[in-house]
Order: structure tokens, then sequence, then C-alpha cells
């Protein structure tokens, strides 16, 4: 088996698996985590050091992670749940790219990443019970206890110490049975004295999302909704534009070959959001929609090409200034998270909008 072979398994299962978050949240983002830990231990059994992939490494993290934000607007129908989960993965993209533009780890200590714990937390309580049985307090409090007691040391071991689990499993002879003794401590405290008093579960066990509401779970629903609800300059437009900007700027940063500057990107980034926002509110006040998300992919990914050509073009950059392997990777990119973010986006603000009338009416 070629080494080159191995490298692009790896690499195209890391953008596949995030792929299936949406529909089955706690298997595949527990999946990305697993891979995510493992792939380096892949590389050096076959003996391959692949260069650059460091980069590629961060590359792919933020992408699983943006991929499960966008889940949670799906699927999740705890609203005070959705603002947690909407501030944790914002906060720690800034942080992300505050580190990347400065290279100070300490921002990573400062900016935890604490969304992903959070989203595995929420999901693993959805298996069993229904997520509107927990108040905002509740979720908070689980998003505090994350972010102090597990991922505040996590990224003081990984950024700060720099130090590496296998390697010091390797180093370190007492580590590993330590570490398994506190693992199966924990599991014993959570079996015989959390599980006994915790309240009856709801449902059996469901690891696949639940069903959408009723009028929102057709595309032709949810581009009715985005046409009575959305403008071109709104709030919507605006979190698009700061979600794939940031992530943007960071791939901008720990990718080799992208020589546009971090404004550049990001007003590039917001003009195209704009753009997308108007054509996409202009296609459903006229009813047009894809029931099949690759098909949506499809014409948002090949609009944005003409786009892209048509702005070469237009701003006279010569021949040779587009970087044709840059430019189709970040419009891959860019297309992907903006068809995500416009079919789930109405979905969360349709049960939002669902809970403020239930409360209104009480």
């Amino acid at each position: 088996m070629s080494v080159e072979f191995v490298f692009w398994t790896v690499v195209l299962a890391r953008f596949a698996l995030p792929l299936f978050i949406p529909k089955f949240p706690l298997p595949a983002i527990i999946a990305c985590l697993l891979l995510d830990g493992v792939d380096q231990s892949i590389f050096q059994w076959f003996g391959f050091d692949p260069p650059f992939y460091q980069s590629y490494d961060k590359a792919m993290d933020v992408f699983y992670l943006s991929i499960a934000y966008l889940a949670s607007l799906r699927n999740w129908t705890n609203p005070g749940a959705v603002k947690i989960s909407r501030f944790l993965f914002f906060f720690r993209q800034i942080g992300v790219v505050a580190f990347e533009l400065t290279g100070a780890r300490a921002l990573l200590l400062l900016f935890p990443n604490t969304f992903e714990y959070f989203f595995i937390a929420y999901e693993g309580v959805r298996t069993r019970r229904n997520p509107l049985r927990y108040s905002f307090k509740f979720w908070v409090i689980v998003a505090a206890a994350i972010w102090i007691f597990v991922k505040l040391p996590q990224e003081y071991w990984i950024h700060i110490a720099q130090l590496d689990l296998t390697d010091t499993i390797r180093d370190v002879p007492w580590f590993l049975p330590a570490l398994i003794v506190a693992v199966l401590a924990l599991l014993a405290v959570l079996y015989f004295f959390v599980r006994p008093r915790l309240s009856p579960a709801d449902w059996a066990w469901r690891f696949r999302a639940d069903p959408l509401p009723e009028g929102i779970d057709e595309a032709h629903e949810r581009a009715a909704y985005q046409a009575a609800h959305r403008k071109v300059f709104d709030s919507t437009t605006l979190e698009k534009t700061f979600l794939i900007g940031l992530i943007s700027i960071i791939y901008g940063e720990v990718l080799p070959g992208v020589e546009s500057s971090n404004l550049e990107l990001f007003l590039g980034i917001a003009v195209f959001v704009v753009i997308n926002a108007a054509i996409g509110l202009w296609a459903a006040k006229r009813g047009h929609s894809w029931d099949s998300a690759a098909v949506s992919f499809g014409v948002v990914f090949a609009t944005n090409v003409v786009l892209v050509v048509l702005a070469d073009v237009l701003l006279s950059r010569g021949p040779g200034q587009l970087h044709l392997v840059d430019a189709l990777f970040f419009i891959f990119l860019f297309s992907i998270l903006a068809t995500l973010y416009d079919r789930y986006r109405p979905i969360a603000d349709y049960r939002a909008a669902a809970t403020d009338r239930t409360g209104a009416e009480r």
C-alpha cells in the first residue's frame, strides 16, 4: 500500500466524516475526534511524515467543528443551548485567528475549544432525554464545567506545556496505568453514583438526528420562510460573513500557497456572502428551491466559480494571477458552508420563534 494512498485516504476521510454530523451528530463527531487523534499515528505506522500536514490538520479541525456548529442550528431544539453553542464556537474561532496572526500560544488557553465538548454533551443528553427539559441555566453550568475542568487543563497540556499524549505514555512509565485508573474511577462514579440519581429516560437510544419540525422540514418551506423573514443585509448575513470569513482567514494562515492578505480575504468573502445572500433571497421569493443538498451545493459552487472568474477578468489582474487550486479550494469551502448555513439557519430561527410564541401565550 503506497504512502500516497494512505495519506489521501486519511485526508478524504477527515473531510467526509464531518458531513455525517448533521444526520448522526454524536457518532460522527466522535469519529472525527478519534481520527484527529490517530491520523499522525497512522502515518508513522507506514513510515510516512507528510510535509505541511500540521497545517492541513488545523484546517480540517476547523472544518469539522464548523459543520458541527451548523448541525446545532439544524438539530437542536433548545434555543438556549443554541445561543451558548453560537457563543462558544465564535469565541474559539476569534481566538484561533488571533493566535494565527500573533503566534501567542496563550491565546489558545484564553479561548479554549469548549464548543466541541459542549456539542458532545448536548448530543449525549439527547440520546436518552429531551433537551427541552433543561433550562438555559443548566446548559450554562454544563458549558462552564467543561470550560474550567476539562478544556483549560487540556489546552494548557497541549498548547502551553506542549506535551503529547503518545510521547508522555512512552516516556513516563507510570502515566498510562494512572490514566487508566482515573478513567475507570470516573466511569465508576458515573455508573454507581450519577446514573441511579438520573431522572427516567424519555426515549430509547437515539443516535440519528431527530426529525425536523413540521412547517420547515421541506426545502420549499425553508425558502418561503427566508423570503418572509430575510433581508440581504441582516443578522443572518452578518453571522455567515463572520463564520466563513474567520474560517477563511484561519485557512489562509495555515495552508501553504495562499497569498492574499487577511483583510483582502475577509472583504472578498464578505462581498461573496452579500452577493450569495441577494441571489438566494431572489430565488427564495420566486419559490426556487432544491430538496437535495448536493444539488444546492452544485448550484452555489457553480455560481461562485462564475463570480470568481468574472471578478478576475473585471479587475484585470493579468495572466497567471488567479491561482486555480487555491481559488477552487476556497470556493469549495465557501460553497459547502454557505449551502449548509442557508439550509439550517432558517430551522433554528423557526424553532426560536416558536419558543417565543409559546412563552408569550403562557
